[in-house]
């Protein structure tokens, strides 16, 4: 990942007294994820140039990785785009190595660091769904002259067209803080949210913070700051705080009281529950953001498995253990089983269930001090957690009184569908099997989301209403069960809920 910073105000090397690393020196500084590099290739009077280049280590990044928006096929972890766009990892280190730059403090030249200079910003790669004409939209109101040039998926191969990411310069005579906070905030909105690291509520005032808006009651001199005028600030917003759109209400809230500004109208679903904001109607998609229908569906799949008094339960896909954590707080359940085929997920759901386990063999994670004759299948006994795949024949899928496939049978090829169907309705054969899955037609509602694109990365389908009840009817038909199906999450009445849930019985 690479950023250049070029000036020609003269004489051009006092760039180093704003970024506080010296032009004859080439600097690293070593992240959790990789190692950051700052140097000149070149150095003049009339012209200089600085670069923050990021090495990162594909390793380390697989280790430390805990955010839960990035993709949990295998593969992802090993082939992705992280080493090379200009994504969170970059911000961060951006952030961290050239902090006193974007803080705009200069002991030696402070006058310099109030001081418009003409800038020319390069990155090479910078993902950006939405496409140049976003990049446009995001950066021409705060002064720049952006070209944003879409970078071809294989430039011998122009057939293939263009990919998501662009080459993007940015040239304008900006304060060098100003323009550092730019990218710091409106990097990670064009990645989309997709931080690697856990997003919080302590996102919020580095949102603020780095968009010039007042943290703790504190104003900058130069007023409400950029963000706050920006015409695109709800979106910018959203993104950067990773579509948690109860931060998201946060955010623009405090930034219309900073800026006395008029909700835009891109502002008022997310301002709607703000404090003292009047209430407005939202448009349904909007629930999706949230971490609340998440919840939602796990609630639906618990109430579904309680009105069925289901006894023991095995989640296909258990991700990094949502679901469990509500399974194993239900006392009615005498025996709860976890099934990943993703061994990054499992260690994940043991860190939020086991918190005081190690992994045992075979992929079982035991209680650190057990008794020899401890009772596994007492009420309220740690979920048994395996390592396997839904689309192979397993004999410890067996044995359980109900199966969960949640958010799981859209990430398998169409073509492994028969053989999922064969191992969990044939083999395993459970007296109930709760599958959800997203509705299709909802994805009309989503902003940024174009017609026909699938909401995550790693789905191979998406299924419509009838195509569900066509599935869940054959299936059922197949393997001698009943079925009914169940909307998840706010209906709307054109297109239905963002999830539907079938439940099989016997």
């Amino acid at each position: 990942m690479l950023l250049t910073i070029t000036t020609t105000a003269q004489p051009a090397t006092d760039l180093g007294h704003l970024l506080h690393k010296h032009p004859d020196k080439a600097q690293s500084f070593e992240q959790s994820f990789g190692t950051a590099h700052v140097f000149y290739p070149e150095a003049t009077d009339e012209r200089c140039t600085a670069a923050l280049l990021l090495e990162v280590d594909p390793r380390a990044l697989l280790r430390s990785r805990t955010s839960v928006s990035t993709p949990d096929f295998a593969l992802a972890q090993y082939v992705n785009d992280r080493p090379y766009a200009s994504s969170s990892l970059f911000t961060v280190a951006l952030g961290r190595v050239l902090r006193s730059a974007i803080r705009g403090t200069s002991e030696r030249r402070p006058e310099l660091a109030r001081t418009p200079l003409p800038l020319v910003l390069h990155l090479p790669a910078v993902p950006c769904r939405p496409g140049p004409e976003r990049a446009r939209a995001l950066f021409e109101p705060l002064g720049w002259t952006v070209e944003a040039v879409p970078v071809p998926l294989d430039p011998g191969l122009p057939g293939w067209g263009d990919s998501h990411y662009l080459s993007l310069t940015l040239t304008g005579t900006l304060r060098l803080s100003e323009a550092l906070s730019h990218l710091y905030v409106l990097l990670p909105a064009m990645e989309g949210g997709h931080k690697h690291y856990w997003v919080d509520s302590t996102e919020i005032d580095k949102l603020l913070r780095a968009g010039g808006a007042p943290v703790d009651g504190v104003v900058g001199e130069d007023g409400p700051g950029w963000l706050a005028g920006h015409p695109e600030r709800a979106w910018i917003s959203r993104r950067f705080l990773a579509r948690r759109e109860r931060y998201a209400r946060t955010a623009l809230a405090r930034l219309e009281e900073a800026g006395d500004l008029e909700p835009g109208p891109d502002d008022e679903d997310a301002t709607a529950e703000a404090p003292g904001a009047a209430t407005v109607p939202r448009d349904p998609a909007v629930e999706e953001r949230e971490p609340s229908l998440a919840d939602q569906r796990a609630g639906a799949v618990t109430a579904a498995l309680g009105a069925e008094r289901a006894t023991s339960v095995i989640d296909l896909g258990c991700g990094g253990g949502r679901l469990l954590e509500r399974l194993v707080r239900d006392r009615s359940l005498e025996r709860v089983t976890g099934v990943d085929v993703h061994l990054g997920s499992l260690e994940a759901a043991h860190r939020r269930l086991c918190g005081g386990c190690h992994p045992g063999g075979g992929g079982r994670h035991r209680p650190l001090l057990a008794d020899a004759h401890e009772d596994r299948s007492a009420p309220g006994a740690r979920p048994e957690l395996l390592l396997g795949s839904v689309v192979y024949r397993d004999r410890r899928f067996r044995g359980h009184d109900a199966a969960v496939l949640m958010e799981v049978v859209e990430h398998l090829d169409p073509s492994r569908l028969p053989a999922m169907e064969q191992v969990v309705f044939g083999d395993a054969a459970p007296r109930v099997v709760v599958v959800t899955t997203p509705n299709a037609e909802y994805n009309r509602h989503y902003e940024g989301l174009a017609e026909g694109e699938f909401r995550h990365a790693d789905h191979r389908f998406e299924w419509t209403r009838a195509e569900f009840a066509a599935w869940t009817d054959r299936v059922a038909a197949a393997h001698g069960y009943a079925v009914r199906r169940l909307p998840v999450g706010p209906e709307h009445p054109e297109t239905g809920a963002p999830t539907q849930m079938g439940v099989f019985t016997k």
